[in-house]
């Protein structure tokens, strides 16, 4: 005589088997769901360096009187915003741009390779993570580092604008946002 139920035994497996999958479920949603939130939101302030001496025999000029008062408005305007770390090239136009700020801040300035993108963003999430970080990049390298931090693919600024600043906020998730505005007296 055979019998088409199932033998309370196999039942008792069936249910111990499929509550073991669903706690693992349970467990991985919520491991998800703490390790993204666990990781901090980073934000990071792009500008091109502030107006320069044109010099076609000098490779590394100076800022011009129009790029130091740049320079002094963006000490003015970020002064008090709590950024912790300050970035800028080999080139002297980046470092007298973030010379102010970091005078205001205390904050020292690091200096990197211009052409060193991805080291930079190594270093930026190894030790600046969740953050507010300032870079002065060039016209070519800030929209390089834009697309990096996984915000949009701008195109190169144009050599006669200084004035744009880009606030990239990088979520938990990785993702990006990009807020583009104008600063300081409009480029000539």
């Amino acid at each position: 005589m055979t019998s088409e139920t199932p033998e309370p035994r196999s039942k008792l497996k069936t249910a111990l088997v499929f509550s073991m999958l669903f706690a693992i479920l349970g467990a991985v949603v919520v491991f998800g769901y703490f390790t993204t939130f666990r990781r901090p939101v980073t934000t990071i302030i792009l500008i091109r360096h502030a107006e320069k001496i044109i010099d076609p025999n000098n490779p590394d000029v100076d800022l011009s009187a129009a790029g130091q008062t740049r320079a002094q408005e963006i000490a003015r305007m970020f002064g008090d915003a709590g950024i912790n770390a300050i970035y800028a090239t080999q080139y002297k136009r980046t470092q007298e741009t973030v010379k102010p700020l970091s005078d205001k801040t205390g904050v020292p300035v690091t200096i990197v390779n211009s052409k060193g993108t991805a080291d930079l963003l190594v270093q930026i999430r190894a030790q600046h993570s969740g953050q507010t970080i300032f870079i002065a990049g060039h016209n070519n390298t800030v929209p390089e580092i834009i697309e990096a931090l996984g915000g949009p693919k701008y195109p190169t600024i144009p050599e006669t604008e200084y004035d744009n600043l880009y606030v990239v906020t990088v979520y938990r998730t990785g993702k990006a946002k990009v807020v583009k505005m104008k600063y300081g007296s409009p480029s000539q």
